[in-house]
Order: structure tokens, then sequence, then C-alpha cells
């Protein structure tokens, strides 16, 4: 029996490297998640580096806006999309508060640790 080939998911199938960026606590924001993309590489930070909480909003907005930037003057060099890494462990309470904002903005990639939700695959 011979196994068809794996394939990447639709988002990462552009990617000119196969590369995302480390999800880094209190180092990632949205300066590097933007540069990261630029470059070609999916660019990630932990929706809790946003402290307080709203300020995820202000940020997802400036991240979508300036890869929307870049793609339409870059139409031959699209940004590769970007990732947000939520903590689905009990003890984070703003989950929910968080997962919205990134359904709001239509976040190509969710990453997850700390735990399994089914709740947020289906989000």
């Amino acid at each position: 029996m011979t196994q068809r080939p794996r394939q990447l998911p639709p988002v990462l199938q552009n990617l000119p490297f196969p590369v995302i960026g480390s999800p880094l606590f209190i180092i990632s924001n949205p300066k590097l998640v933007i540069a990261q993309c630029k470059a070609g590489v999916v660019g990630a930070m932990p929706a809790l580096n946003a402290r307080p909480a709203s300020q995820l909003d202000e940020w997802l907005a400036e991240i979508t806006e300036a890869l929307a930037a870049h793609d339409r003057a870059n139409p031959d060099h699209k940004a590769a999309p970007f990732a947000i890494n939520q903590i689905v462990h009990k003890s984070n309470d703003r989950l929910e508060h968080d997962i919205e904002l990134c359904a709001k903005y239509k976040v190509p990639i969710i990453i997850t640790s700390l735990g399994a939700r089914e709740d947020v695959n289906q989000a």
C-alpha cells in the first residue's frame, strides 16, 4: 500500500521558506511579526504579550494593516501569514476574548499550547 504524499495546508503552501518564527513570551511584538512575514517567514507572537488585554485589538489591527499594505505594494512578493499563540490552559481567563479578536481579524494561523481544547479548534 502506498501512502499519498502529505501536503501542507493551503495557508502554508506558498511560503518561500518552511519556517515559523517562534512566538517568544514578552519578546515577540507586532514589529517583529511584521518583519518576519515580510521576509517570507510565518511571524508569530503569544496573545498574552499584549497587556492589557485590550492592546491585542490594537496589535492585530497594526499587523493586518501593515501586511495588507505590503501585499498591495508588492503583489509579486506577498508577506507570509502570521500566527497567534493561544495558551489554552484553564488558568488563562483571557482566552475567549483573545479568540474572538483572532476571529475578528481573521488570524491565518492559531498555535495552541498548554493544553488541548476542542472548542478552540472549532473557532
